[in-house]
């Protein structure tokens, strides 16, 4: 017989019984649409943050207080391993090291008119922009005098404009942070979210004397004393190699006897989020294996409602092997109806699979990414599992005796 003869005779046995052929692609449908929405799913997280890592800014290190240290009395140890300008100085001056920010930050109310927001404040240098790769919309940095003189101006991010100033344009106009008169010179342009989540839009920046002086630092009692510093490496091969050096030279210049106990933590925007990416492909990975399982159950299934199709279809398999079919024929019939099962079910479930992949993108707030390579090797595994899981029922269909099957045996 010809290809074209089986694919005929395969195809006309499966539209005969149509709830049947549905109901049988149902656990390969349900198996590879599990497959490929995770696969999609896993790549479209990765792919956002990958983009989150470059939205906070190339080769940025990032030195702050250690968490095990915050809400805790403070003791000698405590105070002497505050960062400080000093630090943020020697940092700079680091062959790896490009650039270093000292900052202080807060969380404070912006008031202009009868309109307030609550936003993210951060008091810092002109380098700060330039590590993080920020740009303006509108307007400009403030200046190296402003810094120096402490002077009352303040860059904000998108959201905080359109937060005070909806439609109307903020350059020039005045806002005031915990009563402090501050004069807007700089919008800076959107980067979306960081990666925990947080809009990296919602925030303002003033020089950090400003701040020191006027607004987070106001209270402290240590004027050379800083919140966090930003650094940036001078290259991405060299981060490794700064982040060691960064941490060995705060090390040395706070005393530290025990490294656990250290009061300061140096990382990356990649380590920040190295966790979420994780714990996201850990859970593809995990309902990623149980896909597998709904693939074998679903070959499981095909290969009971084959077996059953080859009790019902006895008659007629008698009757071609009485008029010249041979068992082998017969074998390949049925193989080719189990394969068209599963490649056509793989088909169905690859389409299922994104369309869910695409719900939870959109809910999410990332991109589907489905390889083109992975939805060609679902179907083709569906194939095979159809090949599997059907040579069996095509064994016994090409054993049978003619003369029995024609009696009915």
């Amino acid at each position: 017989m010809r290809a074209y003869d089986y694919i005929r005779i395969a195809g006309s046995a499966l539209l005969a019984a149509p709830v049947r052929t549905c109901l049988t692609m149902l656990g390969i449908i349900i198996g590879v649409a599990s497959m490929v929405s995770m696969a999609a799913i896993g790549a479209g997280a990765q792919a956002k943050v990958h983009d989150q890592i470059r939205s906070f800014g190339a080769n940025v290190i990032m030195i702050n207080a250690n968490a095990s240290n915050r809400g805790r009395p403070e003791t000698g140890s405590t105070v002497r391993n505050r960062l400080s300008l000093d630090d943020a100085a020697a940092i700079s001056e680091l062959e790896t090291v490009r650039q270093a920010a000292p900052s202080v930050g807060g969380v404070a109310r912006m008031v202009r008119g009868g309109m307030n927001w609550s936003t993210t404040v951060n008091g810092t240098t002109r380098d700060h922009f330039a590590i993080r790769g920020w740009h303006l919309a509108s307007g400009r940095f403030f200046t190296a005098q402003e810094e120096k003189d402490s002077g009352q101006v303040v860059v904000i991010g998108s959201v905080v404009a359109q937060k005070l100033f909806a439609d109307e344009d903020p350059i020039g106009r005045v806002v005031r942070i915990l009563g402090a008169p501050l004069e807007v010179v700089g919008v800076l342009e959107g980067k979306g979210t960081a990666g925990v989540g947080d809009s990296q839009d919602d925030v303002a920046f003033v020089p950090l004397g400003t701040a020191r002086n006027r607004l987070i630092g106001a209270s402290s009692g240590d004027r050379n004393a800083v919140g966090y510093i930003l650094a940036s490496a001078t290259s991405g091969e060299t981060i490794p190699v700064a982040i060691k050096e960064i941490d060995e030279l705060l090390q040395q210049r706070h005393h530290v006897e025990n490294s656990e106990d250290k009061g300061f933590a140096v990382s990356t925007a990649a380590s920040l989020v190295a966790a979420q990416e994780a714990s996201t492909r850990t859970v593809a990975t995990l309902l990623g294996a149980v896909a597998c399982v709904s693939l074998l159950v679903g070959g499981i299934s095909i290969m009971n409602i084959m077996l059953v199709s080859v009790t019902e279809r006895t008659l007629e398999i008698g009757l071609r092997l009485a008029i010249g079919a041979r068992p082998r024929d017969i074998r390949t019939q049925f193989v080719i109806e189990a394969v068209a099962l599963c490649t056509g079910g793989g088909a169905i479930g690859v389409a299922v699979g994104f369309a869910v992949a695409s719900m939870v993108a959109y809910t999410a707030g990332w991109p589907v990414v489905l390889d083109p390579a992975t939805a060609a090797g679902a179907v083709i595994f569906s194939g095979l599992v159809g090949v599997l899981f059907g040579y069996y029922p095509a064994k016994r269909a090409a054993s049978l005796d003619p003369v029995s099957a024609l009696r009915g045996d």
